[in-house]
């Protein structure tokens, strides 16, 4: 069974890709749920135009995602986090305070397309996260976390 995919789901695919599902996927879970469409003839060809609108906004956006990747691969964000005696942090760190940080700096980051290596963290350190920028950018970032 064809489907049109009307948001993200995980695993499956990004939003406005036609997948192949079985057939009960299809029409007891991502249909009723409002995340896809069936594939139609004229589902197929109304999807091709809503495409080709888009192709010239995409490609200004992933222009913008490039640049700002570049920017943010130089950058090192600190976070500032309440310590203890051994080092450890009172509560953890996690990608709301990251994207709140990259805001401070100049950087308009979704906290949703923030992943870390961890979780949550919960000691003062240098740590990795990966941020997807467009479907195609890809970006690390170094953040540290510091005693503030």
């Amino acid at each position: 069974m064809d489907v049109i995919l009307k948001t993200n789901v995980d695993s499956l695919g990004e939003k406005d890709e036609l997948v192949s599902v079985k057939a009960g996927y299809g029409r007891n879970y991502l249909i009723p749920q409002g995340k896809a469409i069936l594939a139609t003839a004229s589902a197929k060809k109304m999807h091709e135009e809503t495409l080709r609108q888009r192709s010239h906004k995409a490609s200004k956006m992933l222009e913008e995602a490039k640049a700002l990747a570049e920017k943010l691969q130089n950058v090192t964000i600190k976070i500032g986090a309440k310590v203890g005696e051994a080092g450890k942090i009172f509560g953890s760190v996690n990608t709301v305070q990251l994207a709140e940080s990259l805001k401070t700096e100049g950087f308009q980051v979704d906290r949703k397309s923030i992943k870390m290596e961890n979780d949550s963290i919960k000691e003062v350190g240098t740590y990795k996260a990966t941020v997807k920028l467009q479907k195609e950018v890809i970006v690390d970032i170094n953040f540290e976390v510091v005693e503030e």
